[in-house]
């Protein structure tokens, strides 16, 4: 068994509180919403289910780090350290769309071991630890393998993708319709679930041209796990690259390549 597997079953315990919570909210007609400094929705859900999450690691595990999309960073005396998004896909939690997650991954001596996503409102969990395979659970179903498709014709590849007013925002937006001319269907399917959709063999490419270190964290090893490869564009498992690709193996090489000349991002 893992070394990491303690941390691993703890983060699914903790992500079910935090969807718990999270659910709590969804679809309330009262959601108290904010925007943060780059423009991007935040609201007492995503605040609170943090909270919840970092009250619960400072007191299992006081030694480990903790990276966070909404409060300061924690340093760590451990190796360890807790990357966490708690509702990746604020836009679609808003909207009443149930396509958002609960990010949990872990980090030791800098790189990714184990992750966790968890999609509330679907009642389903994907995660991973490292040598142990990815795994996929829906409700309280026996949890399956996970594991990438594959296909290596890129013309039957099946491609999901996020926000394309985001794309052209940040100065990448003729990437998608490069990568529209080469596959077989393409929907908006985004965020982590489109990653998770990777990693379940239900999709064989995710991609987002803008992400941050909570976006990508908890996937990386969850698709890595599960047969594929989860980078930035560059292929690096870099969780600072600042953007993203979850692919099956036998397109890695052609998916990489129309990504290569992709232009920097523009922030602002």
């Amino acid at each position: 068994m893992s070394q990491h597997r303690s941390r691993l079953d703890f983060a699914l315990k903790i992500s079910l509180e935090a969807a718990e919570f999270i659910l709590s909210h969804y679809q309330s007609q009262t959601l108290g919403i904010e925007s943060k400094a780059d423009d991007s929705p935040v609201t007492v859900a995503d605040k609170g289910a943090e909270q919840l999450i970092r009250a619960a690691l400072a007191k299992e595990f006081p030694n480990d780090g903790i990276l966070g999309e909404e409060f300061d960073d924690v340093a760590s005396s451990s190796g360890y350290r807790w990357v966490l998004d708690p509702i990746d896909g604020t836009k679609p939690f808003i909207y009443g769309v149930p396509l958002f997650g609960t990010l949990i991954g872990i980090e030791f001596e800098r790189r990714m071991v184990a992750g966790v996503c968890r999609l509330p409102a679907l009642n389903e969990v994907m995660y991973a630890v490292e040598g142990e395979g990815a795994w996929w659970q829906i409700g309280d179903a026996e949890p399956r393998r996970a594991q990438v498709s594959q296909e290596t014709n890129l013309a039957n590849a099946r491609l999901m993708f996020t926000e394309p007013t985001s794309d052209i925002r940040c100065g990448r937006g003729e990437v998608l319709p490069r990568l529209l001319q080469k596959v077989r269907i393409a929907r908006g399917w985004g965020d982590c679930y489109g990653h998770m959709l990777v990693a379940t063999g239900r999709a064989d490419v995710a991609i987002d041209p803008q992400m941050s270190a909570w976006d990508i964290a908890a996937l990386i090893p969850i698709v890595r796990e599960a047969g594929g490869s989860c980078t930035d564009w560059k292929g690096e498992e870099d969780i600072i690259g600042g953007d993203g690709v979850s692919v099956a193996p036998g397109l890695k090489d052609a998916i990489m390549d129309l990504l290569k000349d992709a232009p920097p991002i523009h922030h602002g």
